[in-house]
């Protein structure tokens, strides 16, 4: 057994390597008071102004005219400097750490109107900067306008939330659809988190191991063997496979599908813009060339969200404006998820239309990497001929007109990106998250592979979990750079 004082090293005596944020060390901008409107600008029944910092009692006596009780709601009037009403309303004070910030935070519901809104983020920097007559100082120094995303990433500095649940708050404002907003509810509450937190727990424990055994080479008893630390690799591979299957999917209900249709002039593909979206969006004529630039669509998809680009038809213009129409197709086809090549039924006996495909269809393939999917789509079944009918080749055969054979083409869609029809208990995820989990898939791969050799070399195992542990603790923010963090916040909305 093992004997004698045995102390875990620090990177493991936690879930993960912390932020230097989580040590207390926060920029000097943190520490400033900050407001803003959080309400989406415009008119509206109603409007929330928001201020978060520490002390902040001096502005809600000045715009309030009293104290408030702590997580009530007060109906009141909010006066300016001259004691004059800007508005009546609700007056709600969170004291820290009862926030979601985890600061003092006052919350001022107003009628939504964009002059009063300002009016009052106006009051409250100006209450701010008054001059207390007793210690001769500014009410509350510092108070300014808040950054995007500002009240959120407080509270990630605070350890209100953890750095996947601030991205959810996100995405739930962004969610496009029903699907997508359940799924980032379920990241916001934690979820995902917890899920992720879990695989930090059993890999810390499995390092644990492994540095037991670096440390005292000199025992007799097989520590790893003995503790079955290859099945508890295998244990942990499972449920990061579970994790990953998850999170694939949220990614693409964050992020969606791009759809490029793409062909020949008069093939079809505005009419089949139209019969996916449900509307008429894209004019159909059997004019050659009507489509001169993209014409893009969002649409839901069993609950994912498809983005249709509709593009030019591809040929050799002369047409100085078509060309550029040309050109920007091929741009979207280059940034396609999936590209739905078109081709005419009709035309199937025409030599020339059938030599201009295949010249199409090698561009794409030089184009295009593997990963992108091209779907051969023949339209026209309605009037194709029974012999053309017969002879198109593999693919999914469809009536833009009629509407024949698009769920099937639906249906093709989703499976190739990998969907799965309403899977159960999807958490909301970003491309970032993906990539970390692939990456500890990576490690641990190379750890599984010297546990099974003869003669596993200890340290490089234990550095294999080391940079899994790394990969997972960026996704929860425990280990993460500033950098990441002003990208994230950064795409929030003021007042968030």
């Amino acid at each position: 057994m093992l004997c004698g004082p045995f102390s875990l090293p620090a990177s493991l005596q936690t879930t993960g390597i912390q932020s230097p944020y989580h040590y207390g060390f926060m920029l000097t901008r943190h520490h400033h008071p900050i407001a803003a409107i959080a309400t989406a600008p415009g008119r509206g029944a109603v409007g929330i102004v928001r201020v978060s910092g520490k002390n902040i009692e001096p502005v809600i006596a000045a715009i309030c005219g009293r104290a408030l009780q702590p997580r009530h709601a007060s109906y009141l009037p909010f006066r300016d400097a001259q004691a004059q009403v800007i508005d009546q309303g609700l007056a709600i004070y969170f004291p820290a750490p009862h926030s979601f910030t985890g600061e003092d935070v006052l919350e001022l519901q107003a009628h939504g109107g964009p002059v009063v809104l300002q009016l009052l983020l106006a009051r409250c920097l100006e209450a701010a900067a008054a001059i207390n007559p007793v210690t001769g100082m500014a009410c509350l120094p510092g108070l300014r306008v808040a950054q995007p995303g500002e009240f959120t990433e407080r509270a990630f500095l605070n350890d209100k939330i953890d750095l996947a649940q601030a991205e959810a708050i996100a995405d739930l404002i962004d969610a496009s659809t029903e699907t997508a907003a359940r799924s980032a509810a379920r990241s916001m509450s934690g979820e995902f988190s917890q899920a992720v937190n879990a695989l930090l727990a059993k890999l810390i424990h499995l390092r644990m191991l492994v540095e037991a055994t670096l440390d005292f080479p000199e025992e007799d008893i097989d520590f790893l063997q003995k503790a079955d630390a290859q099945g508890q690799l295998l244990g942990l591979q499972k449920t990061l496979a579970s994790v990953m299957q998850r999170a694939q999917q949220g990614a693409i209900l964050r992020e969606g599908i791009k759809v490029v249709i793409a062909g020949q002039p008069n093939a079809g593909k505005s009419s089949l813009l139209n019969a996916l979206a449900g509307e008429d969006l894209a004019i159909v004529t059997p004019i050659a060339g009507t489509t001169r630039d993209k014409v893009t669509q969002l649409i839901q998809l069993d609950g994912v969200p498809l983005h249709v680009v509709d593009t030019a038809g591809l040929r050799d213009a002369q047409d100085e404006v078509e060309k550029i129409g040309v050109e920007r197709a091929w741009a979207e086809i280059h940034s396609a998820d999936v590209v739905l090549f078109l081709h005419d039924l009709t035309q199937q006996d025409a030599m020339n239309y059938i030599a201009d495909d295949a010249r199409i269809a090698a561009t794409l393939a030089l184009n295009l990497t593997s990963k992108t999917p091209v779907i051969d789509v023949w339209n026209k079944s309605d009037t194709a001929s029974p012999a053309a009918l017969a002879n198109a080749s593999a693919g999914v055969v469809i009536s833009a007109k009629t509407g024949a054979g698009l769920h099937a083409l639906r249906q093709q869609l989703l499976q190739l990106v990998g969907w799965q029809s309403a899977p159960e208990g999807v958490f909301m995820a970003r491309q970032r998250h993906v990539r970390a989990l692939e990456q500890v898939d990576e490690q641990l791969a190379r750890a599984a592979a010297q546990l099974r050799s003869t003669l596993p070399a200890l340290d490089l195992l234990a550095e294999d979990l080391r940079q899994a542990q790394l990969c997972l603790s960026q996704i929860t923010g425990q280990f993460t750079s500033d950098d990441l963090l002003g990208e994230i916040f950064s795409r929030f909305c003021i007042g968030k």
